[in-house]
């Protein structure tokens, strides 16, 4: 998975469709979510489409398995994805998600519906952070 730095880069020189191709190739670069792991327990509430998330702990850091039935958001899940991937828990659980995603414009981007379940997705990533960390 790219870093979220060299996404932006990317996206910054990009305008309009572009930027859309650009999140829908995103999604498709994200690590297969096992249809098994897709259940009530790894839903993310709120969101227009469904978007499923699953995090694993290995040596200490945080890797998540998502995955969203929409291809729009299936790359906006990626870009959350590629903000906490691989960090280690107490650092994803006090990390400023919105904040790192700042540089994409989001709100201004993609309509309101595209976006409503992003703090959601990124609550309960955090929650997992947390969960895990205090354990």
């Amino acid at each position: 998975m790219r870093s979220l730095d060299d996404i932006a880069e990317e996206y910054d020189f990009l305008e309009g469709d572009e930027r859309y191709r650009l999140l829908i190739e995103l999604g498709r670069e994200l690590e297969p979510m096992p249809d098994a792991l897709k259940t009530d327990a790894t839903l993310v509430r709120g969101c227009s489409a469904s978007v499923w998330v699953y995090p694993t702990d290995s040596d200490g850091a945080l890797h998540f398995l998502a995955d969203s039935n929409a291809a729009i958001t299936k790359g906006i899940v990626a870009l959350v994805i590629a903000a906490v991937q691989d960090k280690s828990a107490p650092e994803v659980a006090q990390m400023d998600v919105m904040a790192a995603l700042d540089p994409f414009d989001l709100k201004n981007q993609l309509s309101s519906n595209r976006t409503q379940g992003v703090p959601n997705m990124i609550a309960l990533v955090k929650e997992h952070a947390a969960r895990i960390a205090a354990a």
